[in-house]
This record gives structure tokens, C-alpha cells and sequence, in this order.
């Protein structure tokens, strides 16, 4: 009977801990109802500015949000279409046309990662583009200084599209 309290006591401080215990957002987004890949997609741009800054750009990256709204329409375009693995959209929608439909004047230019699995992490984005000469190269443009990155998830497919602006 004596080390039943003891035990007792402990479980009932756990139990009142864990009712008390701040919820933790590691990606500062506090929105649980809506799924997301905030720290993927912000990944990604700090990626894209460290191969910019080896490429010998010293400007900024900065996300921009009618970028992200391209970026967004295509990657959830790209996951719920099979057929589609590059620019072009089920509507026939360029980069382009989708950035100036999301408001953004600027010249675009887009790079796609997918991923046959439920998940992609920002290694798994990063080889995909960096050993791609023409995706390197729109890296590595330091014209790009704006951004947009979205990333969609299904049970079998993983799709990340980054949009990038040259501001007018």
C-alpha cells in the first residue's frame, strides 16, 4: 500500500501538468485547424538565398505574398493532377499568367519538387534543383529577390513550387 500514493501523487501531478501545459508551435503559426508547411516553405527561401549568396548575390530574399498565392494555386494544381510535373497547370496556366492573376507585375520564373511519398523535406527540394541546370539557374539569378513557396501533401505524393519575382 505504501508505494501506491507515491505513484498516485506522480500520475496526478502528470495529469494536471499536461490539462495546464501551453500548446507549442514550433512554426510560430497558431493556426492548428488549417494543416501547413510554414518551416518547409520558409526553409526553402533561406535555401535559395544561401545559393544566391554562393553565387555572389548580396541582396535579400523576401516572400512575397502574391507570389506565395502562385506558388499555392500550382502546388495544389500539381498534387491533385498526375499528369502535371512543370509549369504548365491543368488550365494551361503559365507561371506568369498565375503570378499576374495573384497581382505581382514583376518577370516570374517557378521551379517544381515532388516527392512520390507523403512527405519532402528542404534536402530533398534542395537536390532536386541544385543538380538541375535549369532550375539552378533560376536559384541563382540574383534578379529574383521575391518569393513565393508552397508546399501540398496527399498519402502517395509531395509537391513544392517556389515562385520567384524580378520587382519592376
Amino acid at each position: 500500500m505504501r508505494n501506491s500514493i507515491p505513484t498516485l501523487t506522480v500520475s496526478a501531478i502528470a495529469a494536471a501538468l499536461l490539462l495546464v501545459a501551453p500548446t507549442a508551435h514550433a512554426d510560430n503559426d497558431n493556426n492548428t485547424l488549417v494543416p501547413n508547411n510554414k518551416r518547409l516553405n520558409d526553409g526553402v527561401v533561406s535555401n535559395v538565398y544561401t545559393v544566391q549568396h554562393q553565387a555572389g548575390c548580396t541582396n535579400d530574399v523576401k516572400i512575397n505574398p502574391q507570389l506565395q498565392l502562385a506558388a499555392q494555386w500550382h502546388a495544389n494544381d500539381v498534387l491533385n493532377n498526375r499528369a502535371l510535373d512543370g509549369d504548365l497547370g491543368s488550365d494551361g496556366s503559365t507561371p506568369q499568367t498565375r503570378a499576374l492573376a495573384a497581382g505581382y507585375q514583376g518577370e516570374v520564373a517557378q521551379t517544381v519538387a515532388i516527392n512520390p511519398a507523403l512527405a519532402i523535406n528542404g534536402v530533398d527540394v534542395i537536390n532536386q534543383w541544385y543538380y538541375d541546370p535549369v532550375d539552378m539557374s533560376i536559384m541563382s539569378n540574383c534578379a529574383y529577390s521575391q518569393m513565393g513557396v508552397w508546399s501540398a501533401n496527399s498519402l502517395d505524393r509531395s509537391v513544392l513550387v517556389a515562385v520567384y519575382g524580378k520587382p519592376q
